[in-house]
């Protein structure tokens, strides 16, 4: 191996340079994200596509949520400039195609181009800016990349409103031409060459069995809370199962091939650990939340979409804000502490959520929000800037993509899990009652004990939070073991 690594306590003298690149792209590859959504019922009348339309968002998210560890890998193996600036290159090409596909499956593939570019870029924008900051830096900067991921995920539906109105569907999809050609020339110009791994051979057994098995268990649980499917279908039991078995194969064949895609010692680091399993415990609520609210405020408080579209941005606009302080705070207070503290207050948000009542009105549902997002704000930033500080440079882009993959593992997983929350109590309340599944108690009982499931993560990844003991801050992947240097 041969790496030319910033030492973990020295910052790039062009760091805040490279930090504004970097935002760029992730406010980008964020707004596409959220501003596809809106167009769904735009998309499914032009091009004719009925129910297949999920498949727009379906195959975008499968795409990068298996695919971010071989980027991060790959990144690591070729560098991560180089594999940064591909990734829009991609994402470029795959908007182009996608605005102009000619009905739904071209548009199904196209997105998959796409998604392939948005993986490369959310798998290695964290690495880059941990290699341009010392561990002291990293948590103010991953700080002002959570406000620069909400402000993208809020903007989404606002601009993509505006663009649908006067333009079209493709719109959507060629403004990021322009856009993306201006962030590929900042990165080319701007990025420095990053430490690579060499003597190495890729993994492609592995990279192949955990591609096919990701794929396979997200589909299954995409398909099993939909009415049409359901747990008990036979083809969602036969994803589930060999999603599962692909997947602990991948665990055996990584611990016993030579140059594994994922090194299985970087689990080993106790910090690391605590603070992939916290996140994905506080995505998981993010996800049910995600998936319950939207129709609470629509059905229940019988908003209308533009209302209730108004009403969810409390959430990202508290996070754009609270996001930088909690960055700036985790140079001060132990992540330990702050990023407990910050999921404790949101396992409260969630709690009071579990209360909801058609007598609410928008301002109930804006303070929970809120209180949401304050605590996530809190604990975000500095969980994964700990995260980056464990891992071993040489490792870096792995870890990086890591935090992402569980990011979307926990939102695909958290909808599944509410939705069957949801779901079975309301199924189970109307039967005892002998009304229907969508009268109002029913769907209230099942609400109530979805965000009751979900405070009771977030209090979970609290404690597991709260476990990470001392920060190991990594050279060389042969150090790992040799013991922890605490950086608190």
């Amino acid at each position: 191996m041969s790496a030319s690594p910033i030492s973990a306590s020295t910052s790039s003298p062009n760091k805040w340079i490279i930090l504004g690149t970097v935002m760029f792209g992730t406010f980008m590859s964020t707004l596409d994200s959220s501003i596809v959504n809106i167009a769904l019922p735009t998309i499914r009348r032009e091009l004719d596509a009925g129910d297949s339309v999920e498949w727009i968002v379906l195959c975008y998210l499968l795409t990068t949520t298996s695919t971010l560890l071989i980027m991060g890998k790959l990144s690591d193996w070729i560098g991560r400039r180089q594999m940064y600036i591909t990734g829009f290159f991609v994402f470029v090409l795959g908007s182009l195609l996608c605005g102009l596909a000619w009905n739904l499956w071209s548009l199904v593939g196209f997105r998959v181009v796409q998604g392939l570019g948005a993986a490369m870029i959310y798998a290695i924008g964290p690495a880059i800016i941990s290699d341009a900051f010392s561990s002291k830096e990293r948590g103010q900067a991953m700080g002002l990349m959570g406000s620069v991921v909400a402000a993208g995920s809020s903007a989404g539906p606002v601009i993509g409103g505006l663009l649908l109105g006067k333009f079209g569907w493709s719109s959507i999809f060629f403004v990021n031409v322009p856009i993306g050609l201006l962030a590929i020339w900042r990165a080319w110009t701007i990025l420095p060459e990053s430490p690579k791994v060499t003597g190495q051979r890729f993994d492609l057994v592995g990279a192949g069995l955990f591609l096919v098995g990701v794929t396979t268990l997200l589909t299954a649980i995409e398909f099993g809370p939909e009415p049409r499917y359901g747990w008990d279908n036979p083809l969602v039991i036969g994803l589930l199962s060999v999603g599962s078995v692909l997947l602990v194969s991948f665990l055996f064949w990584e611990m016993r091939v030579k140059e594994p895609m994922l090194r299985l010692s970087l689990f080993r680091i106790r910090p690391f650990t605590m603070a992939i399993l916290a996140a994905f415990c506080g995505f998981l609520a993010s996800g049910g939340n995600l998936f319950v609210i939207p129709f609470f405020l629509q059905q229940l408080l019988k908003l209308n979409p533009e209302q209730a579209g108004l009403v969810l941005l409390a959430g990202p606009l508290t996070l754009s804000v609270v996001a930088p302080l909690g960055g700036y705070l985790s140079s001060r207070v132990s992540t330990r502490w702050l990023s407990s503290f910050g999921l404790l207050i949101t396992a409260t948000g969630y709690f009071a959520f579990s209360f909801l009542d058609t007598s609410w009105d928008w301002k109930d549902v804006v303070w929970r929000s809120s209180l949401v997002s304050l605590g996530f704000g809190l604990f975000q930033s500095p969980n994964s800037s700990s995260a980056l500080n464990a891992a071993p440079l040489d490792q870096r882009g792995i870890a990086s993509s890591m935090i992402a993959f569980m990011r979307n593992l926990g939102f695909v997983v958290g909808i599944a899990l509410a939705a069957a929350v949801w779901y079975s109590t309301r199924n189970r309340f109307a039967l005892a009652n002998g009304v229907t599944p969508e009268a109002t108690d029913a769907q209230l009982l099942g609400m109530h004990y979805a965000y009751l499931v979900m405070a009771g993560l977030v209090l979970t990844g609290a404690i597991i939070s709260f476990s990470r003991g001392k920060l190991v801050l990594g050279v060389r992947s042969e150090e790992v073991m040799l013991g922890a240097r605490s950086e608190e």
